[in-house]
């Protein structure tokens, strides 16, 4: 398991997955690059050096998840071939790392690199730092992409870190856009309801797992600790002298300081990870900056979302589907062979492999996977069921399976009035009430008749055994 940031660059370089790209220019290049970067299949993770205005080793490192074995290295997985690999090893790991919390609590330290260099005063200024204007009609330079949020629950005394998205206002100011009901929101509002500033960290660059941790749905009081356990150690952290918050000791960027009761600022538009500007440009909350730390050549972890595969998809369905498929055993259904949250709907669309066991098997387990809490609850619009001879993880499969086992009038329901989110596309802002439908897609034989549903055409194991023996090399199949 890499340490930190840096450590794990130097793994990814000795895989060859890493390029250098020299001269370009924040304001536009660098979101436009990742951006197109982001759309290849096994991308190389990009770092922006020499940067325009900016002095050599002010850096900005994207695509850090684009490809598996990214993934695999970040979250301490073996190397698979293929997602199927991946999400097996991971759905153990989801179940190691919760049993492992109480052995990996946050180990307090007195410093560590990040304190290398620390602005207070009229010396801070956000835009030392190489902020990219991620997406062309973004409404200014965001931060906050790759990063966590920090914040403490003033009656419980809890630690959150979650992934919000952060722009840079000015020199000593940045937004906060935080979704309602997430557990920084409500730190926050609780302060805010008191008549008191909230204090907020950000970390804006660090070992991508942090990442990782900041975007998974995990109780807001074992942050650190869950942190811990998916490195196999304690994580190091300093308390701030400033808000009292713990920062990660070996980040590469950390800014600390207080989101007001009384101020807001126009924030956004963002493009988002639905692949739109769904939300508008809004008031809302600031955070006003008192201490910067940072260490020497630092990088900016940037994670901006796209349309379809970008920075973080294939990571965050990997996570979603993970969790998804674990929640599903929980709830006791049976004989799930494999979920997968397909990157290009940024959660909306699940599919959901079973071996039909019984009459009803399909709509059971379509109507769990569409309601049960899980990473990507929120905006799940499509759940589709499919049986275990198809791919699930291939669309092309599910939609082959979709065309010719799925009768529209019978196979098709509809849950109206569902939970969505102020960023799904097909909210028109202002809404009284932030909800959608949802839709499950029962794309299995029928079970009445099963046995007699026609036979599809395959090639089997043995036979591609075999012709793979003979013509593989020749033929590269």
């Amino acid at each position: 398991m890499s340490e930190d940031l840096r450590d794990w660059l130097g793994k990814v370089q000795s895989m060859e997955e890493v390029r250098t790209v020299e001269g370009a220019d924040c304001g536009w290049e660098i979101g436009a690059i990742t951006d197109l970067n982001g759309r290849r299949e096994n991308a190389p993770a990009l770092m922006f050096d020499k940067i325009k205005d900016y002095p050599p080793g002010f850096r900005v490192l994207s695509g850090a998840f684009l490809t598996p074995a990214r993934v695999a290295l970040t979250l301490g997985l073996p190397p698979k071939e293929n997602t199927a690999g991946l999400l097996a090893s991971l759905r153990a790991k989801l179940s190691q790392w919760e049993g492992g919390l109480d052995k990996t609590p946050p180990r307090k330290v007195k410093s560590g690199p990040v304190m290398e260099n620390i602005r207070t005063g009229k010396k801070i200024n956000v835009f030392e730092f190489p902020v990219p204007k991620w997406h062309e009609s973004d409404g200014g330079r965001f931060i906050g992409t790759g990063h966590v949020v920090i914040t403490r629950d003033p009656d419980t005394g809890s630690v959150n870190l979650g992934t919000y998205r952060v722009q840079a206002h000015d020199a000593n100011t940045t937004g906060l856009h935080i979704a309602h009901g997430k557990h920084g929101w409500m730190h926050v509002k609780k302060y805010h309801d008191r008549g008191q500033p909230a204090p907020v960290a950000l970390s804006v660059g660090h070992h991508p797992l942090v990442l990782c941790l900041g975007a998974a749905p995990v109780a807001a009081d074992v942050d650190y600790s869950y942190l811990g356990a998916m490195m196999g150690k304690p994580f190091d952290v300093i308390e701030d002298d400033v808000t009292g918050l713990p920062i990660p000791a070996d980040a590469e960027i950390v800014l600390v300081g207080w989101c007001p009761p009384d101020k807001t600022r126009t924030e956004g538009p963002f493009g988002e990870f639905t692949g739109y500007y769904a939300s508008g440009a809004r008031a809302d909350w600031v955070i006003e900056v008192q201490k910067v730390y940072f260490r020497n050549n630092p990088i900016l972890l940037g994670a901006p979302p796209g349309r379809g595969h970008s920075e973080t998809s294939y990571y965050e369905s990997l996570m979603a589907s993970a969790s998804l498929h674990n929640a599903l055993d929980k709830a006791g259904v049976v004989n799930v062979k494999g979920v997968w949250t397909h990157e290009m709907g940024g959660g909306l669309f699940v599919v959901v492999c079973i071996k039909q066991t019984y009459g009803g098997h399909s709509k059971e387990a379509g109507l769990y996977a569409l309601q049960l809490i899980s990473r990507g609850n929120v905006t799940r619009r499509f759940v589709v069921v499919v049986d275990d001879d198809i791919e699930y993880t291939d669309l092309k499969d599910v939609v082959w399976a979709m065309s010719t086992r799925c009768d529209p009038e019978k196979n098709i329901d509809i849950i109206r009035g569902g939970r969505s989110t102020y960023l799904d596309p097909l909210i028109k802002k202002p809404a009284p009430a932030v909800v959608a439908s949802r839709a499950i897609i029962d794309a299995c034989k029928p079970w009445s008749w099963i046995k007699e549903f026609p036979e599809a055409i395959s090639v089997s194991p043995e036979t591609v055994k075999k012709v793979k023996t003979k013509w593989g090399e020749k033929l590269g199949l």
